[in-house]
C-alpha cells in the first residue's frame, strides 16, 4: 500500500517513475500479491492509467486482467475494476466512462484530460480503432475468454454486471464475426443476453439493447434464436412502456434491434406476422389533430416505425409472406391509420415522404388494399381523392424533390398489377367521361407531361406508363384521347402530341421519360404500331436521330430511339404498305446500317443509371438530374433488346418459317388442349365410377350384414327347436300309452277348439301365401332366363339387378318376422304344454300340443328353407352385380364375364326347381297335416267341411260345456 500511495499519491521527492514502469510495477503486484485488498488496488491503479495509457496497459496487463476474472470470481469490486480497465483499452468511443468516487485513486492531469477531450484528426482516430482491434483480437484469440465473460454476465451485482455488458458491446463492434460465431456455440449464451432486458435497473436494460443490436447485425442464425427467446414480445412491452413514438433514446433502440431481426429475415417475419404483433403496431401511428412541434426524437423514432412496416412488405421479400402481411395491414386497421397521416396537415416532410413510401409498399400488388387506397379522400372542400392530391405535389416543381419521388413511387404501386385501377385513371382521360368542373388524374398527368419542367415531364411520363404496363386495352383507349392545342386549330391525338414535342428538340429528361412512353404504349400492341406508322414525319424523324453522330448525352436518346423502331418492326402487322416489316428493314439497312442499329440499341444497357434503376422499384436518385431510368422499364429493355436485335437481322425466308412454326406449334397446341379436355372428360367419368362402386360396395356391405344377422337368428331357432322337439318327443310316449282313454275327449275345453280352428285357418292362409310366392319365384326365374338370353345390358342390368335385391331384402325382413312370429307361438306351446303336464286331462292336452308342435316344426322348417334359398340367391345376385361392374370398367373382357354369368344363373334354375319341388313337397305334407287334423277334429265330434258344420260344431260345443258343468 505504500508503494501505490507512492506511485500514485501526491508529489514525493525523487525522480518520478514512468508510465510504463508504474504499469509494470503494478502489474507485478496483481500477480505476486497473496492478499486480495493488495490486488484490488492494483487493479484500480490500472483502470486510473488505461486511458491515458492504453497501449502500455493493455499491452502489459491484459493477461493479469483476465487470469483475475477466471480466479477472483468471489469478489465483485475487484471484477468491476478489471472489466472496466479492458473496456477502456478495448473500446474505440471517444466518451469518456465517468469514475465513481471510490473509484477514483488520483485524479488524471488536467492536460491530459484535455488532450483525450480534444478531437483527434483522422490519422488518430484510425489509430485508435487499429489499437481496439489489436487488443479485440488478442482477447477473442482463446474463445474461454468470451465464454467466461458470458458466465459473468449471470451475477446480479451492479458493479461486474454493467461494465461486463459494455466489455461485449465492444468486442462485438471491433470483431464481430468472431464473437458472434463464439456466441453462437457457447450453451444458453443467446438465453443469458436475452435476460438483461428484464433486468430492473434501466441502465443495463438499455445497455443490453445496445449490445442485442450488434450481435443481431447480419447473423440469421442468432436472430432466429433472439426472436425465439420471445424477443418480440419484450421489445413491443418496453416500447409501450417508453411512450411508443413519443418516448425517448430506448424506443430508437428498440426499433433499431426489431428492424435487426426482421430485414431480410422471412423466418422472423412470418413469426412476427403469425404472433400477431402487426396488430400491435397501430397505435403507434394514432397522432393527433395538433402535429405542431414535433420534437426531433419523436421524428427519429416514427421514421424508424415507418421502416419496420416497409420491411414486413419490401418487394424484395416473397410474394407469399409479403400478400399476407399487406393482408394483416389492412384487417387491423393499420392501412387506413397510415392514410390517415398521408392525409393529415402539420407532418414534419421527412415523416411525410416516409408514409408515402409505406403506404406505396402496402398497396403494392394486393388488389383489397388498392381499391381501400383508390376510396381514399382529403380532409379538403370539396374532398378529393388522395390520388389526386399527391399527384398534384409530383407535378408542381415547387414541392421537394424526394416528396415528389415518393409520390410517383406510390402511383407505380397503386397501378403494379391492379388492371381495375389503371381503367380508372385512363377512363378520365377518355373524352366521355372529362369533367370540366373537377381536377382528375388524367389531366394533371397531361399537364405534367406538357410542362415546361423536365422533372415534371419526366415523372408524369413514367406514370402514365405504368398506366399501360402489361394492359393491351388500355394502350388501345389512350389512342381514343384527343387534345386541343390552340384555339382554331383541329385537336391532335396523344401520341401524336408526344412525337411532336420530341421533334421540338425539348431536355433530355423530357425526351427519355416521352420516349419510355411510346416504347411502353406501342409494345405489344400492333394498333398502336399501326398509329405511330401511320404519321409520315415519326419513322424519318427516329432514322435521323439514330443514324446522326451526337454527343455524350445524346447516345440514350439515340437508343432509346432504336428501340422505338425496333418495336415497331417486332410488333409491326403489315397493315400499312409503306411501312411493313420488310421496308422497314431495308431502310435500316440503308441509312443507319444493321450494326450501327444495335450499337446504338446497347447504348441503353450501358448507361451507368440503367444498372442503378434496375436494382429495385423505388425510385432512389441523389439528384433530379439523374432521374433518367424506370425500374419497370429496364425489365422492358431487357425483354426486347435480344428479340428485335434478331427480328433486324432476319430475313423474310427466316420470317417465313418462323410463321410456319407458329402455326405448327398452334395446331399442336389445339391438338394438346382436345386431348386434354378428352383426359378431364374421362377423369370425370372415372370417378362417377368409382363414387359409383363405392355406394354399390357400402350396400353390398350392408346386405352381408343383414344376411349374416339373419343366419344368426336362424341358427338360435333351430337350437331352441331342437330342444323343444326333445321335449315333445318324451310328452308324446306318454300320450301314446293313454291314447285308448275315450274318457279324456269330455275333458277338452272350448277355449283350445276355437284355437285350434284358428291355427287351422292360419296354416291355410300361409299355405296360399306359399304357393303365391312359389308363383313369384317362377316369375323371377323366368325373368332371369329371359334376360340371360337377352345379353349384356350394362347399366339397365345392373338396375334390374338392384330392384331384385331390394325385394330380396324385403322378403327377408318379411321371413324375419314370421320367423319371430313363429318363435312366439313355440314358447306359448310350451308353456302350454308344461302346464298340460300337470292337468287331468294331460293326455287329450298332449295330443293336441304335439299336432300344433309338429305343424310349427313344418312351417320352421318350410321358413328355414326359404330363407337359405333367398341367401344364396342374394349372395349369388351380389356376386352378378359386381361382376355387372367389372364389364363397365373393361369393355375387352363383357363377353367372357355374361357367359360365365349364364352359366351360373343356369345353375341356380335348377337349384330353384328343387327348391321348387322341395316346397311342393311340404305343401304336401302340410295338406296331410291339415288332413290328419280335420279327422282328429271329426273323432271328436267336430265337422269341418264347410262353415254350416263349423256353426253347428260350435252348438255341439256348448251342449258338451254345460254337460261338463252339470257333471
Amino acid at each position: 500500500m505504500n508503494f501505490l500511495r507512492g506511485v500514485m499519491g501526491g508529489q514525493a521527492a525523487g525522480p518520478q517513475p514512468s508510465g510504463a514502469e508504474t504499469i509494470q510495477k503494478l502489474c507485478d503486484r496483481v500477480a505476486s500479491s497473496t492478499l486480495l485488498e493488495d490486488r484490488r488496488d492494483a487493479v484500480r491503479a490500472l483502470k486510473s492509467l488505461s486511458k491515458k495509457y492504453r497501449m502500455e496497459v493493455g499491452t502489459q496487463a491484459m493477461d493479469h486482467l483476465i487470469n483475475i476474472l477466471q480466479t477472483d470470481r468471489s469478489d465483485s469490486e475487484i471484477l468491476g475494476y478489471a472489466l472496466d480497465t479492458l473496456y477502456n483499452i478495448i473500446c474505440n468511443d471517444e466518451e469518456e466512462e465517468q469514475d465513481e468516487s471510490e473509484d477514483a485513486v488520483t485524479p488524471i492531469p488536467a492536460s491530459g484530460k484535455n488532450k483525450n477531450v480534444s478531437m483527434p484528426d483522422e490519422a488518430a482516430q484510425k489509430q485508435a480503432d487499429d489499437l481496439g482491434a489489436q487488443f479485440t483480437e488478442q482477447f477473442v484469440q482463446d474463445p474461454e475468454h468470451v465464454t467466461l465473460l458470458l458466465a459473468l454476465l449471470e451475477e446480479f451485482d451492479f458493479h461486474v454486471r454493467w461494465p461486463g455488458v459494455k466489455l461485449l458491446t465492444a468486442l462485438l463492434k471491433n470483431q464481430c464475426v468472431q464473437v458472434q460465431g463464439i456466441i453462437l456455440v457457447s450453451p444458453m449464451g443467446v438465453s443469458r443476453l436475452m435476460d438483461l432486458l428484464a433486468d430492473s435497473r434501466e441502465v443495463i436494460r438499455n445497455d443490453g439493447l445496445l449490445l442485442l443490436q450488434q450481435l443481431t447485425k447480419s447473423n440469421a442464425a442468432i436472430q432466429k434464436i433472439v426472436a425465439f427467446e420471445n424477443a418480440f414480445e419484450r421489445l413491443l412491452d418496453i416500447i409501450t412502456e417508453e411512450g411508443s413514438s413519443d418516448g425517448g433514446i430506448v424506443v430508437e433502440d428498440c426499433l433499431l434491434l426489431l428492424v435487426n431481426l426482421l430485414k431480410n429475415n422471412s423466418s422472423n417475419q412470418n413469426f412476427f406476422k403469425e404472433g400477431s404483433y402487426i396488430q400491435r403496431m397501430k397505435p403507434w401511428f394514432e397522432v393527433g389533430d395538433d402535429n405542431s412541434g414535433w420534437s426531433a426524437q419523436k421524428v427519429t423514432n416514427l421514421h424508424l416505425m415507418l421502416q419496420l412496416v416497409r420491411v414486413m412488405v419490401s418487394p424484395v421479400n416473397s410474394p407469399g409472406a409479403t400478400a399476407s402481411c399487406q393482408k394483416s395491414m389492412y384487417q387491423c386497421g393499420l392501412l387506413q391509420q397510415l392514410c390517415t397521416i398521408l392525409m393529415a396537415t402539420g407532418v414534419p416532410a421527412d415523416i411525410l415522404t416516409e408514409t408515402i413510401n409505406t403506404v406505396s409498399e402496402v398497396i403494392r400488388g394486393s388488389q383489397v388494399n388498392q381499391d381501400y387506397f383508390a376510396s381514399v379522400n382529403a380532409p379538403s372542400n370539396p374532398p378529393r381523392p388522395a390520388i389526386v392530391v399527391l399527384l398534384m405535389s409530383m407535378v408542381n416543381e415547387r414541392q421537394p424533390f424526394v416528396l415528389r419521388c415518393a409520390v410517383l413511387y406510390c402511383f407505380q404501386c397503386f397501378l403494379y398489377k391492379n388492371q381495375k385501377g389503371q381503367g380508372e385513371i385512363v377512363a378520365t382521360l377518355l373524352p366521355s367521361t372529362i369533367d370540366a368542373n373537377s381536377i382528375s388524374a388524367g389531366q394533371l398527368l397531361c399537364g405534367g407531361l406538357f410542362s415546361v419542367d423536365s422533372l415534371s415531364n419526366w415523372c408524369a411520363a413514367v406514370a402514365l406508363a405504368h398506366a399501360l404496363q402489361d394492359n393491351l386495352t388500355q394502350k388501345e383507349q389512350l389512342l381514343r384521347v384527343q387534345l386541343a392545342t390552340s384555339l382554331g386549330k383541329p385537336p391532335v391525338s396523344l401520341l401524336q402530341q408526344c412525337t411532336n414535342i420530341l421533334s421540338q428538340g425539348s431536355k433530355v429528361q423530357t425526351r427519355v421519360g416521352l420516349l419510355m412512353l411510346l416504347c411502353t404504349w406501342i409494345n405489344n400492341c400492333p394498333i398502336a404500331v399501326t398509329h405511330f406508322l401511320h404519321n409520315q414525319e415519326n419513322v424519318p424523324f427516329l432514322t435521323a436521330q439514330i443514324s446522326e453522330n451526337l454527343g455524350e448525352d445524346e447516345r440514350l436518346v439515340q437508343g432509346l430511339c432504336a428501340l422505338l423502331l425496333g418495336i415497331c418492326i417486332y410488333y409491326n402487322d403489315n397493315s400499312l404498305e409503306n411501312y411493313t416489316k420488310e421496308k422497314l428493314k431495308q431502310l435500316i439497312e440503308k441509312r443507319i446500317g444493321k450494326e450501327n442499329f444495335v450499337e446504338k440499341l446497347g447504348f441503353i444497357t450501358k448507361h451507368e443509371l440503367y444498372s442503378r434503376a434496375a436494382q429495385k422499384p423505388q425510385p432512389v436518385f441523389p439528384s433530379p438530374e439523374q432521374m433518367l431510368f424506370d425500374h419497370e422499364f429496364t425489365k422492358l429493355v431487357k425483354e426486347l433488346e435480344g428479340v428485335i436485335t434478331k427480328a433486324v437481322h432476319k430475313s423474310s425466308e427466316d420470317e417465313k418459317k418462323e410463321e410456319e412454326v407458329k402455326k405448327t406449334l398452334e395446331q399442336h397446341d389445339n391438338i394438346v388442349t382436345q386431348y386434354k379436355e378428352l383426359i378431364r372428360e374421362q377423369d370425370a367419368q372415372i370417378q362417377e365410377l368409382k363414387e359409383q362402386v363405392a355406394s354399390m360396395s357400402s350396400q353390398n356391405e350392408q346386405m352381408q350384414t343383414t344376411v349374416t344377422q339373419q343366419l344368426a337368428q336362424i341358427q338360435q331357432h333351430k337350437d331352441q327347436y331342437n330342444i323343444l322337439k326333445l321335449k315333445l318327443g318324451k310328452e308324446n310316449q306318454n300320450q301314446s300309452n293313454s291314447q285308448g282313454d275315450s274318457s279324456q275327449v269330455n275333458g277338452l275345453q272350448t277355449e283350445e277348439l276355437t284355437q285350434l280352428r284358428e291355427e287351422v285357418e292360419e296354416l291355410r292362409k300361409q299355405h296360399t301365401l306359399l304357393q303365391t310366392q312359389l308363383h313369384d319365384k317362377d316369375a323371377l326365374i323366368n325373368t332371369l332366363r329371359s334376360e340371360t338370353a337377352e345379353g349384356s345390358a350394362g347399366g339397365s342390368d345392373n338396375t334390374e339387378l338392384l330392384k331384385e335385391l331390394e325385394a330380396l331384402r324385403s322378403q327377408v325382413e318379411s321371413q324375419s318376422a314370421e320367423i319371430n312370429q313363429m318363435k312366439t307361438e313355440r314358447q306359448e306351446l310350451l308353456r302350454r304344454a308344461e302346464a298340460g303336464s300337470s292337468d287331468a286331462v294331460s293326455s287329450s292336452d298332449g295330443s293336441l300340443d304335439a299336432a300344433k308342435m309338429a305343424e310349427v316344426e313344418s312351417r320352421l322348417a318350410a321358413q328355414t328353407t326359404e330363407t337359405e334359398r333367398l341367401k344364396e340367391e342374394a349372395k349369388s345376385l351380389s356376386e352378378s352385380r359386381a361382376e355387372l361392374e367389372q364389364q363397365l370398367a373393361s369393355a375387352t373382357s363383357t363377353v367372357a364375364i355374361l357367359q360365365t354369368e349364364q352359366a351360373k344363373l343356369q345353375t341356380e334354375v335348377q337349384e330353384s326347381k328343387k327348391e321348387q319341388d322341395d316346397l311342393l313337397m311340404l305343401l304336401a305334407d302340410q295338406d296331410q297335416k291339415i288332413h290328419s287334423l280335420k279327422q282328429k277334429l271329426k273323432d271328436l265330434g267336430e265337422t269341418v267341411d264347410d262353415e254350416d258344420d263349423l256353426d253347428a260344431r260350435d252348438q255341439t260345443d256348448d251342449d258338451f260345456e254345460e254337460d261338463e258343468d252339470e257333471d
